[in-house]
C-alpha cells in the first residue's frame, strides 16, 4: 500500500473484490474513486437451493405470520421471485411486521413497496436478537435466509417464546471459474494485491477454498481487510489475520475503514 494523498487516497493500492459479480459494483466504484486498482474475482456465486418447497409453503400461508426477517438483499430478491412464480405481490405481505438486518436489505425491501419496521444498531444477527426480543413472544415470524447461515437468530428469539419458521431462499457457492484466476493472480507477486475485502463469512470460507493448497505460499503481503466482526471472526479462524475491520458494518464503512488505515499506515514513525 502506498502513501495516500487527500484527493486519492488510495493510489497505488491494489485491493481484490471478492463479493458475487452482481454486487461488486458499489464497493469496486467506492474504492476506484479513491484511487484504488481494483481486481474483480468473485469469491461467491448466489444460486438456488436444492429446493423451494419450505419457502413456497410459507408464501401460501403468509397470513399466519405476523413477522417476516429478510438478512440479505440476495434474500429480498429469492422472495420476491418466489412471490411471482406462486402469483402473489407485495400486497400479501402488508400485514407483516418486516426486519431488515442493514441498510442495504432495508433498500431491497422498500424498493418493493413494503415498509421496514426496524433495522438494528448493528448489523449483524445478535443485534437482530436484541431490538426484537421484548417484541416477538408468542409471535410467528418467518425467517428468509441462505441455506447455510448462523442459527443465532432463530435459537435466541425461540427462547423469548417465538414461533419461528426457517426457509432457505438461496444458497453461496464457490464458484469454479474463480479458481485459477485468483490462483494465477495470488501467484504472481507484481499483480498481488496490497489488500482484499470480504464482506461475509462466506466470501472468506469460499476464498480459503478456492486458493486450496496453494495458500500459503500465496499471501505474502497480502492484508485483509473485513466488513465486521462476524467477517473477522472467519478470517481468524481460518488463520487469516484481520488488519482493518470496519466500525459500521456496510460497504460505505469497510470504504471509510481502509482509507483511515492508509492514513494510519502513512503517519506511523
Amino acid at each position: 500500500m502506498r502513501t495516500p494523498n487527500a484527493k486519492h487516497p488510495l493510489a497505488g493500492t491494489r485491493i481484490l473484490v471478492g463479493r458475487a459479480r452482481h454486487q461488486a459494483g458499489s464497493l469496486s466504484a467506492g474504492l476506484r474513486s479513491l484511487g484504488a486498482s481494483v481486481i474483480e474475482i468473485p469469491f461467491i456465486e448466489i444460486r438456488k437451493p436444492p429446493s423451494f418447497q419450505a419457502l413456497d409453503d410459507a408464501l401460501r400461508l403468509v397470513k399466519s405470520y405476523d413477522w417476516l426477517i429478510l438478512t440479505s438483499a440476495n434474500g429480498v430478491e429469492a422472495l420476491w421471485q418466489r412471490l411471482r412464480k406462486l402469483r402473489l405481490s407485495g400486497r400479501h405481505l402488508k400485514h407483516l411486521q418486516i426486519a431488515a438486518i442493514g441498510p442495504a436489505t432495508k433498500k431491497a425491501i422498500v424498493k418493493h413497496g413494503l415498509k421496514v419496521t426496524m433495522v438494528p444498531e448493528e448489523y449483524v444477527a445478535e443485534s437482530v436478537v436484541q431490538g426484537l426480543r421484548d417484541k416477538v413472544s408468542g409471535k410467528r415470524m418467518l425467517l428468509v435466509r441462505a441455506r447455510v447461515a448462523r442459527d443465532v437468530i432463530p435459537q435466541e428469539l425461540r427462547a423469548t417464546g417465538a414461533h419461528v419458521d426457517v426457509v432457505e431462499a438461496y444458497e453461496t457457492v464457490a464458484p469454479e471459474k474463480s479458481r485459477q484466476r485468483l490462483r494465477a493472480l495470488m501467484r504472481n507477486a507484481a499483480r498481488r494485491p496490497h489488500l482484499v475485502t470480504f464482506t461475509s463469512s462466506s466470501t472468506v470460507r469460499n476464498f480459503a477454498e478456492l486458493l486450496g493448497n496453494t495458500r500459503a505460499r500465496s499471501l505474502k503481503n497480502v492484508r485483509f481487510a473485513s466488513i465486521g466482526p462476524v467477517t473477522s471472526a472467519t478470517l481468524r479462524e481460518l488463520g487469516l489475520p484481520v488488519a482493518i475491520e470496519a466500525r459500521e458494518f456496510t460497504v460505505a464503512g469497510l470504504i471509510r475503514a481502509i482509507v483511515l488505515a492508509c492514513y494510519a499506515e502513512s503517519s506511523a514513525p
